[in-house]
């Protein structure tokens, strides 16, 4: 089992101002349409959840958020599946840890956090 020292959740949406704004108006008024369910599951109307911030601190390894614009920039991946999490190597190169696919398929946050928990332990 090799320990996890470092994680990088990437959102499915790019950073900034009016970007957060557009993405709080499509989540709020069409559900159905938002394409960022780490978002969706994470976030409140105010900002990040205090269950899932609490949850992240006491993890373990160190966690980051970016963005699908910061992917890009700063590590060169490009039409990655998104949203998805990677564990980030001491090389700085980056491995899928959960991918597009398990993220969407978590309905709640308890769900996430669930899977988060077991991914560590295994």
């Amino acid at each position: 089992m090799s320990i996890v020292r470092s994680l990088v959740f990437v959102y499915n949406a790019d950073g900034g101002i009016l970007n957060g704004l557009k993405d709080l108006w499509v989540k709020t008024l069409r559900p159905q349409d938002y394409d960022c369910q780490l978002c969706a599951v994470t976030y409140g109307p105010l900002g990040m959840k205090r269950e899932w911030r609490d949850f992240v601190r006491q993890l373990g390894p160190e966690v980051r958020f970016i963005h699908r614009d910061e992917l890009r920039a700063e590590y060169g991946l490009d039409g990655v599946p998104l949203p998805a999490a990677f564990e980030r190597h001491s090389d700085g190169t980056l491995q899928q840890w959960l991918s597009a696919a398990e993220m969407r398929s978590f309905a709640t946050l308890n769900d996430l956090m669930r899977a988060v928990e077991q991914r560590l332990t295994d």
